[in-house]
């Protein structure tokens, strides 16, 4: 049996599709607050029988931060997907972030030794391999570098990285892979499915930076590919092209048959923004749409190297950024008719 933890987040919803269409036997542990019914409609994107396929799926309640309910949830499990992680740029929210991160990850794969799984899948992120230098592409080799600039998400990252390949020194079978960008349908006020909210209502400003990017549903093909391999104890970046934020919003706004960005917001605008920003949620109480790391991370250009994966898998054919936006732009449009 395959137990995955994240289940309702954009990775982990998707995985759990193609992990029941294939008809594996999956547990998925969740909060006792989760909200389930999100599965169900990613479901909905591609099958007209969501119902069947989510029957498939056995729920447990357990917490990252309570090792025993991980060890409970863990009995007879073969593989691990581990997708849970909490993403966040705001300063409140670092000591939280930072405890679910590195302590959630210790405590499942310490639970996994102890329950002899035989094969562990760590969804990391691009944010551990650092920035490029004179726009060279980063690879796996890339060297994690103590830095100001580096966010509180990517320190967090990093060192539950760290746990993962402790735990493959005690004998665990590891994969970590590090997606870029993320594209997909879902929740659409959480993760990068929020920005396809932000450009269905229109922007005028788009960022001077660029990046890597993925749809989801090449993530959760590349993760199932690598645990049925015999690979073990390496770590793949996945990342379908690099591209511009301008060329990624002018996509969105073409899905959404809106007028395209017109104005560069650079290092200095971007500056006035966060700090706007920041006054504005600290007299309403409300989070900030944009932060100082959001801010920085947006005017900076890194590419990425997809070659490790593709020579992995010399015959998969990624989904292209255009096509990405474009079918996730129906996904909302569909969602948002209901």
């Amino acid at each position: 049996m395959i137990l995955v933890t994240g289940g309702t987040g954009l990775v982990g919803a998707h995985l759990l599709y193609d992990l029941c269409k294939s008809g594996e036997q999956v547990r998925v542990i969740k909060r006792t607050d989760s909200n389930i019914e999100n599965v169900k409609k990613v479901f909905s994107y591609y099958t007209n029988t969501p119902d069947i396929l989510f029957k498939n799926i056995e729920w447990v309640d357990a917490d990252l931060l309570d090792f025993y309910t991980l060890l409970d949830a863990m009995q007879g499990i073969t593989s691990v997907f581990h997708c849970a992680a909490m993403v966040s740029f705001e300063p409140k929210n670092a000591s939280k972030m930072m405890q679910i991160n590195i302590e959630g990850t210790a405590n499942i794969v310490n639970a996994a030794i102890e329950q002899g799984v035989k094969k562990f899948c760590h969804v990391s992120s691009i944010a551990t391999l650092g920035k490029s230098e004179n726009e060279k592409l980063i690879t796996e080799d890339a060297f994690w570098k103590s830095s100001p600039e580096n966010s509180t998400y990517s320190i967090s990252k990093y060192a539950a990285e760290r746990e993962v390949w402790r735990a493959s020194e005690e004998g665990l079978d590891v994969i970590i892979v590090n997606p870029s960008m993320i594209l997909g349908g879902g929740n659409w006020q959480k993760s990068s499915s929020n920005l396809f909210s932000k450009g269905y209502k229109g922007l005028l400003f788009y960022s001077n930076g660029a990046t890597g990017f993925i749809d989801v549903r090449d993530v959760s093909a590349l993760m199932i590919a690598l645990m049925n391999s015999d690979k073990k104890n390496h770590r793949f970046i996945l990342t379908a092209e690099n591209a511009t934020y301008k060329s990624f919003f002018n996509f969105v706004h073409q899905g959404f048959n809106k007028t395209k960005p017109m104005f560069k917001a650079g290092n200095i605008v971007s500056g006035i923004a966060w700090r706007v920003e920041k006054l504005r949620a600290a007299i309403t109480g409300s989070n900030p749409l944009i932060t100082k790391e959001t801010a920085r991370s947006a005017n900076k250009t890194t590419y990425y190297s997809n070659e490790k994966i593709k020579k992995e898998f010399p015959n998969y054919q990624f989904i292209s950024l255009e096509n990405s936006v474009k079918d996730t732009c129906s996904f909302f449009l569909k969602d948002n008719k209901k």
